[in-house]
């Protein structure tokens, strides 16, 4: 009889807040019954970094703060195999913070990827066998800034490098600009060679890209199927996509799943330092990005626990079924962001058809090619011929 194993993955996740196990209460049975828990880490563990605010970064991105390093045993006793690094906030507590991160994470025995010391280290693969299985796992960060990357003498993340190009399409002084997010063929590269170099290492080969527009609805940037197409292309066999803090749609390219977006899965943050993060930088920062974004940061009053707009409450569990080394089943467990912040698996019952609907939603809304069905209390994901992705 074939064996079947799971594969299940979440998204952006930060443990800052004190009893980081209730994070899990409610969905922990579920995820410690995978064979491989996959996970993204949004902030460092540490109590060495220092927290600042990126004045120095164009787009004024926020440090986020740094987790207590003693809160990764909730990732270990959540049944987490694999922590993915490679974030827009990975260096928001300096060396101190990637350093103490990727020791604690291998403490509790749990593999990480898309961060080291150096460029080779952040590149290198995590690399998992279950009864015969070989899962490997690569990361890349596809949303900067500059300063988390890696480089050979210096720690950060393993990144795909994305830059904007922008067009005036009418020729009148101060008129808005048609914006272009492309890939430098030479990042890409390096992504792909990664790719081939583990491909002949394992059975089942996953790639997880940090990337897309934070707090935007279904919409994705120019460059993100670019790369996850690229990752398939060079022998990627499933592509996770996290950052957004909203879920994106699933397509279909060769008869692979590409998640564009899981959401994010638990978002438990430490008070910020005042001396760090001054008022007058918090409300500068808000009111940019609340023009920018419109209401989708705004967060709600009675979601104290959650600092985020109703909709990021929604989030899934993409879930694989492998046998014989080969993926033979794709879907999703729907998810709800509670009051406590936790987040709780539904059923198929009003609430998980609300997360079934969304998902069709906004798959649609990004032409991309899946259809969902409801098996049980799960999704199940097939590509749809109808659905054509440009």
């Amino acid at each position: 009889m074939t064996q079947v194993q799971t594969l299940l993955a979440v998204g952006d996740m930060i443990l800052g807040g004190p009893d980081p196990d209730s994070n899990f209460a409610l969905a922990g049975p579920i995820l410690r019954k995978a064979d491989v828990l996959v996970g993204q880490g949004e902030a460092p563990f540490t109590s060495r970094g220092i927290e600042k605010y990126y004045v120095e970064v164009p787009t004024e991105i926020f440090a986020t703060p740094s987790c207590d390093p003693a809160n990764i045993r909730a990732f270990a006793n959540a049944g987490f195999h694999v922590i993915t690094l490679a974030g827009n906030h990975i260096w928001d507590s300096g060396v101190p913070g990637i350093e103490d991160t990727i020791s604690g994470l291998k403490k509790h025995g749990i593999a990480i990827a898309g961060a080291g010391m150096n460029i080779d280290e952040a590149r290198r693969p995590a690399i998992l066998e279950r009864n015969g299985t070989r899962f490997g796992f690569l990361n890349y960060n596809c949303t900067g800034p500059k300063l988390t990357w890696a480089t050979p003498d210096k720690p950060g993340c393993a990144y795909v490098q994305v830059v904007t190009a922008y067009e005036l399409e009418h020729p009148t002084p101060g008129a808005p600009p048609t914006a272009y997010a492309l890939v430098l063929p030479p990042s890409l590269e390096e992504m792909k060679r990664d790719i081939r170099r583990l491909r002949p290492q394992c059975d089942l080969l996953v790639v997880c890209l940090h990337k897309g527009l934070g707090f935007v609805p279904a919409k994705l940037a120019m460059y993100e199927q670019q790369v996850s197409h690229a990752a398939i292309d060079a022998g990627a066999d499933f592509i996770i996509g996290h950052h957004a803090h909203m879920l994106r749609g699933v397509e279909f390219y060769n008869a692979k799943a590409i998640f564009h977006g899981l959401g994010h899965f638990v978002i438990s943050k430490r008070p910020r330092d005042p001396k760090a993060n001054p008022p007058w930088a918090v409300k500068q920062f808000v009111e940019k990005h609340k023009d920018l974004l419109g209401p989708y940061v705004e967060p709600d009053p009675e979601y104290p626990k959650h600092p985020y707009h109703p909709e990021t409450l929604q989030t899934i569990i993409a879930k694989c079924e492998i046998e014989n080394g080969s993926i033979s089943k794709v879907g999703y467990l729907p998810c709800l962001i509670n009051k406590q912040g936790q987040p709780e698996i539904l059923k198929h019952d009003e609430k998980g058809q609300q997360i079934f609907d969304y998902m069709d939603r906004i798959t649609r809304a990004a032409n991309l090619n899946a259809q969902y069905e409801w098996d049980g209390d799960e999704v199940v994901i097939r590509p749809d011929a109808s659905l054509k992705t440009d």
